[in-house]
Formats: C-alpha cells, sequence, structure tokens
C-alpha cells in the first residue's frame, strides 16, 4: 500500500471511530429521538399529538411492538422442550423418578414445569349451530367451573353493552380440544363487574353475576343456573333469581357445608354476606372498596382485598358487625390495591396481587409476607392470579399482556409467554389453565382468549388441530 493511501485510509477509520463516539454521546439530546435506521435526529413534541408521531409514549409502544414481535416469532418456531433449571428434561426426571431419586410429588412439579415451557400455541374453532355467525365480539372475561369442562364467557358488544354465556371443551382420542358455544347467549347493556361458578343445587349448576348500575337502575346480583345456557332448551332451567345490591367489584360463594348456598360481594366500603334461598343479608363496614374475594373451604371464612391495600379476613360465625375492626379475623396490608386473592389448600397461606405487581405469599398465622414472585405488571388493571397447586403452577396476565408462569415452590419465572394480538388496554388476554382441560378425558394446557380469538397452548407437539367434535371425540 502506498503511504498516502495509508494515511487516507487512517484518517478515515479515525473519523468514522469519532463519528461513532459522538454519536454514543449525544443519542438522548433532551427534546430529541435518534433514530439509528435513518442515522438522524428527529424533534419531539410533548404530551400526546395526533399531528406528530414522534412522543415518547408513541416510540415505548413500537419498541414494546417489535419487542413482542420478536418473541412471538421465536414461540411460533420449534421449541426445545426443556426445563427453566439447567440440566433437566423429561427423560432425566423419568428416570430419576425409576431409580427412586424424586419422590411422586416432585416428578409430578418438575414434569409441569418442562411441558409449559415448550407448550406451542394453537388457534380453536368455535363450533356452534349457527356457522354464520362468527364470533367477532372481544372476550372481556373467561371462567372456568371445577372440572375445566365449561367455560363462562363474558364479550363486549360493538353496539353497548356485553353478551355472555358458556363454551363447553371436550378432549378428544385423538389427542385434540373441541370446543362448542351454547346458542343462546344472553345480552346486557351494563357491564359485568364479576363472575364466579355457584354450587346451589349441585356443583356448579349456577353463575354468580354482578352487573353495573347505569343511570336510574341499581346495580343487582343474578344467580343463574348454567342449564339456561344448554343447547338442548331445558322445560325447568332450574332456580333463577337477581338481589338488588349496589354496584358490588367482586363476588365469591362459599362452599363450606355451614355456610352453603352463601354468597359475598364486595361494594364500596362494605361487604354484603347473602343466603341465596331465603335472601337474608348480613353487612360488613369496611374502610374501603373491596376488589377481591375468596372463601375458604374448612371454615366460613372470608377472605377480602381492598383498594387500599388492605387484607382481611370475616368469619361468618361471628356475631359482632359493628364498625370498629373488632370482627376481623386476620388483617394485614400491601403497598397499594388488591386485585386477587387466593388461598392455598392448606389455607394458612394466601396469594395476593395489587396494582404495583406485587405477587405476595403471605403466612396468615403471623400476618408475614413469606414469599414475593417477580416480574408481573400492573400499573392500575384489575388483573386476576391463577392457582394450580396440584402442578405447582402460578399464572398471571400482566398489564403489558403477557402471560407469566411461576413455580409455586421457589418462585422461579418458568415462561414468558407474548400475546398473539399487539397490546392496548382493550387486548389484555385472559387465561384458564388445567391439567385436565375438557374433563377428565381433557388434555393439559392454556387456554387464552384475546380479542375475539380462542387460543390453546398445548403440552403435545403433535397436537392435531382442525377436528371436529362428531368426528373425532
Amino acid at each position: 500500500m502506498k503511504r498516502g493511501n495509508w494515511r487516507s485510509s487512517g484518517r478515515d477509520r479515525h473519523r468514522h471511530q469519532n463519528q461513532s463516539q459522538w454519536r454514543s454521546r449525544h443519542r438522548s439530546l433532551p427534546g430529541f429521538y435518534f433514530d439509528p435506521e435513518k442515522n438522524r435526529y428527529f424533534r419531539l413534541l410533548p404530551g400526546h399529538n395526533n399531528c406528530n408521531p414522534l412522543t415518547k409514549e408513541g416510540l415505548q409502544k413500537k419498541e414494546e411492538e417489535k419487542k413482542r414481535s420478536a418473541l412471538l416469532a421465536e414461540d411460533d418456531g420449534p421449541r426445545k422442550v426443556t426445563s427453566p433449571r439447567t440440566g433437566l428434561n423429561s427423560a432425566l426426571l423419568l428416570q430419576k423418578r425409576r431409580l427412586g431419586l424424586l419422590p411422586p410429588s416432585s416428578y409430578s412439579r418438575l414434569i409441569h414445569e418442562v411441558k409449559v415451557s415448550g407448550m406451542q400455541r394453537h388457534r380453536l374453532e368455535v363450533q356452534s349451530s349457527n356457522s354464520t355467525s362468527p364470533n367477532t365480539d372481544n372476550f372481556r372475561l373467561i371462567v372456568a367451573d371445577s372440572a375445566c369442562e365449561r367455560v363462562f364467557t363474558v364479550n363486549d358488544v360493538s353496539h353497548g353493552g356485553c353478551k355472555y354465556g358458556i363454551m363447553n371443551f371436550h378432549g378428544c382420542r385423538k389427542g385434540s380440544l373441541s370446543v362448542e358455544m351454547c346458542d343462546n347467549l344472553y345480552f346486557t347493556n351494563r357491564k359485568v363487574n364479576s363472575v364466579c361458578w355457584a354450587s346451589l343445587t349441585h356443583t356448579d349448576s349456577h353463575v354468580l353475576l354482578c352487573l353495573e348500575g347505569i343511570s336510574q337502575t341499581p346495580g343487582c346480583v343474578s344467580l343463574l343456573p348454567a342449564s339456561l345456557f344448554s343447547n338442548f332448551n331445558p322445560d325447568q332451567p332450574g332456580m333463577l333469581c337477581s338481589f338488588k345490591i349496589s354496584t358490588a367489584w367482586s363476588c365469591a360463594w362459599c362452599l363450606n357445608p355451614q355456610a352453603d348456598k352463601t354468597f359475598s360481594t364486595g361494594l364500596s366500603r362494605q361487604v354484603i354476606v347473602t343466603d341465596a334461598v331465603t335472601g337474608s343479608r348480613a353487612t360488613y363496614l369496611a374502610g374501603s372498596d373491596v376488589l377481591a374475594q375468596q372463601f375458604a373451604l374448612r371454615a366460613p371464612v372470608l377472605f377480602n382485598g381492598c383498594r387500599s391495600g388492605e387484607i382481611f379476613s370475616i368469619d361468618l360465625r361471628q356475631r359482632d358487625r359493628g364498625r370498629s375492626h373488632d370482627w376481623k379475623t386476620s388483617r394485614f396490608f400491601q403497598e397499594s390495591a388488591i386485585t386477587s386473592v387466593q388461598l392455598l389448600q392448606d389455607e394458612n397461606y394466601l396469594l395476593a396481587a395489587d396494582m404495583l405487581g406485587k405477587i405476595k405469599l403471605w403466612d396468615i398465622r403471623v400476618k408475614r409476607s413469606v414469599k414475593q414472585y417477580e416480574g408481573h405488571h400492573n400499573e392500575y388493571a384489575y388483573l386476576p392470579i391463577h392457582v394450580n397447586e396440584p402442578e405447582g403452577l402460578l399464572l398471571a396476565v400482566g398489564q403489558d399482556c403477557y402471560t407469566r408462569l411461576w413455580s409455586l415452590h421457589d418462585r422461579r419465572l418458568l415462561r414468558t409467554i407474548p400475546s398473539p394480538h399487539p397490546a392496548g388496554k382493550d387486548s389484555i388476554p385472559n387465561v384458564v389453565f388445567s391439567s385436565q382441560l375438557g374433563g377428565s378425558r381433557g388434555l393439559p394446557g392454556l387456554l387464552m382468549a384475546v380479542h375475539h380469538d380462542l387460543y390453546y397452548y398445548s403440552y403435545n407437539k403433535d397436537y392435531q388441530e382442525g377436528l371436529t367434535l362428531e368426528g373425532q371425540c
């Protein structure tokens, strides 16, 4: 190389180094955005400006969507079924079990961890006799019964209000999951705040529905027989009744024999416990809106989570319901509004999630948090958590529209699943997880409803799509 050319290339290298150093030092200019693709700065306008796409919020949303698309593409590719725990896989776990090195309970928990890490997404076609009218209304809520054979759904309707009904699930012999939607959907112009299954005449015989009041019409709680949504149109649908209760945030059904046929509703600064047969009520004053509720099974005790961050329990056998807090059998606090409470089978431990994205496991006996599950995202949304204790799993969908699964045992984040649709306030997925989706012959996996679509995340990598109920089950 000639000396002059050597000097020229050296100067070019030096100039490019200086330019890259200058860019790295000046990329964060107040009021400007640096686009690495176009290699130039663009001015940012404050706030939300419809004429200027370059706002901080818009750029952040663009980056988040790019990340979601990349993760979704990675999820759609062939997944290597391994455990988040280094060195564990299905074959190794089975070998350890056969050698007696792994207790059955530990084997079951770890094999579920391996399987959920490799779940793959499949879109479900919802069958209906009215096939000319496919579902185009967005899912707002889905709640499964105790056997995971039926899922109660609430969908937003484009002209306002919502519709609700029941989807029936069937696990098929050839390894597919089929879904059948009831034909007789019900419509209301009210907002549905909360839903739970109720065992009035037999297990999961009814659905409890909290409807928000509108205009001059007060809120109410409806107790609907599940047979009302049967495609066979029975002559006797069962007990149907409505209770005039001002707008309720939450509801729960009691399964304890001492207070069966009893349900609770969480309202603004009070809790109402109602006997579904006689209509008699007991009112308990609270210091804040009651956003989440669950009854214990071993005793008629109701746990409540409040907007203030308070978690307290009510023993229905106690008579005193005065303005003091003496009737609260236990009471502790988190830092923000409680969105969900879930008792573990032991009933000495309770999981609670709040609007700061904190999920904590509490020891009720000592009123102390013993575990915290990291990674959940929430700022202001009313989001539930889902506990599957036999499988050792905790699930939650964040405000960022990612579904996260943790090991209930040691808090390890096992999987983060991106939404199949772009994130948004009105497109947060609803999920149901079970090792028997569709009942005793059902399949293990995750059910996800987002927008007007329904997805199944299958354990089985050889899952067969598109099998019909009539021909394959």
